[in-house]
């Protein structure tokens, strides 16, 4: 989690202000109603910006690590003694990428309790409690997931460094790419990452607010990993010079922070906790005593209802992919895709963020024609199949050159019902 703050506004859950880093015409682009709308091709929400710069591109290029740190992670991992080390990148990577999230106590009891009571229906041969709380016991351990804290020590501190360092510096620097984005004038004072594992946050930070950034508060329980974390940003050794001034690092979380980032594995069970912790805020159980108002969501959901993506049928997944050059070790030189969830909070009103709707899977591109899978403002996934025809020829292109994480400059028909025009011919 990265919590970043600023003495004014802004990150601190601060003064959003509408319309953030999106020009007032780019706001009443369209209403997407399907089949039936169109957009107003006079309404100059481009401006002089071609259509593959609309305000709602948020894409980076492929993400490549800044030199400094590439070279300190090579440097300590040659230095090690670490066996097997390719083997064991692959076993956690897969390790990582596989695990659920633990069961809660409440959900165990009622489970303890269903297998009492199927026992006791099925079955007279349990003539004493302990027999039977030792056979529900027995059937607990076989269906559910048994969760395990991983204990980094500095072994599996460097072998995490080298799994995880690259992918996860991608994914926060697209993080932090869409509050640049969307609120170019932000330029915050102070970070906080709390569970800062190898300080790829910190990194990311200051490759985008280094100008502004004048402290970087790393928290994490594990020794062994602030002291990996502090290496990299000494080039690798104990004696070195911080590449980052104004770092600090501390095994205990020090203050309650007032604005989150939170990042994790583009998994069911990532995805799920970030849900968790997302409607945690936005039911009030975090309030901070040195901000009252109601948190709400930045990104990328662009609303603060319940996750579609959950609720539907066959729950997915609600990720997004990031391009990046990893670490060049010996078994690892090919640019790789780092598929990760992200929310990020923010206090305030609700309606000061932006709430254009997010493309959620890759854009299907056919001729004439363009489909978009679409997270709403009301809350409901959308399958859009938009044309020139119908929609008018700018959101058209502006679609075309969408990807899957961007955002399609469209409002609901409830806020805009656009000017009629003619339809224009496709292109």
């Amino acid at each position: 989690m990265a919590t970043v703050r600023s003495p004014s506004y802004l990150l601190t859950l601060g003064r959003w202000r509408r319309g953030v880093g999106v020009a007032p015409q780019a706001r009443a682009l369209a209403a997407l109603v399907p089949g039936v709308s169109q957009v107003d091709n006079k309404s100059g929400f481009l401006g002089k910006r071609p259509h593959r710069r609309h305000p709602g591109i948020l894409k980076l290029p492929c993400v490549r690590l800044p030199r400094a740190l590439a070279d300190a992670a090579q440097l300590m991992l040659l230095d090690s003694a670490v066996p097997n080390v390719e083997k064991q990148v692959q076993a956690l990577t897969n390790y990582l990428w596989s695990r659920h999230l633990p069961v809660e106590p409440g959900e165990l009891q009622r489970r303890a309790e269903h297998l009492e009571k199927r026992f006791l229906e099925n079955s007279d041969s349990f003539q004493t409690e302990e027999k039977l709380r030792g056979a529900v016991l027995h059937a607990l351990r076989k269906t559910t997931y048994h969760w395990q804290e991983l204990s980094y020590n500095e072994g599996l501190s460097l072998v995490y460094m080298a799994a995880r360092l690259d992918g996860g510096f991608a994914a926060v620097s697209r993080a932090f790419h869409e509050i640049q984005t969307q609120l170019p004038e932000f330029q915050p004072k102070t970070l906080m990452d709390f569970g800062s594992g190898t300080g790829s946050v910190t990194w990311a930070a200051h490759s985008i607010w280094g100008q502004s950034l004048r402290e970087y508060m790393c928290v994490d329980s594990s020794a062994a990993m602030l002291d990996l974390a502090e290496k990299l940003l000494k080039g690798g050794s104990e004696n070195g010079k911080l590449y980052i001034p104004g770092v600090f690092f501390r095994q205990f979380l020090p203050v309650s922070p007032k604005a989150s980032i939170l990042v994790e594995n583009g998994t069911k069970a990532g995805h799920c906790l970030l849900m968790e912790a997302r409607d945690l805020v936005l039911k009030g159980k975090e309030k901070s005593p040195l901000d009252p108002r109601p948190g709400f969501v930045f990104a990328p959901c662009p609303h603060e209802l319940p996750c579609p993506q959950l609720t539907a049928s066959k729950p997915l997944a609600c990720s997004f992919s990031q391009a990046y050059h990893p670490i060049p070790f010996s078994w690892s030189k090919k640019p790789k895709e780092e598929k990760f969830s992200m929310v990020i909070l923010a206090r305030g009103s609700p309606e000061e963020a932006n709430r254009w709707p997010r493309i959620t899977q890759p854009v299907l591109k056919r001729p004439r024609h363009v489909h978009c899978h679409l997270c709403c403002p009301d809350g409901h996934m959308q399958h859009a199949v938009l044309t020139a025809r119908r929609h008018g020829r700018d959101l058209y292109r502006c679609a075309r050159v969408s990807s899957w994480g961007d955002l399609l400059p469209v409002t609901t028909p409830s806020e805009l019902l656009p000017s009629p025009v003619e339809d224009p011919p496709e292109s």
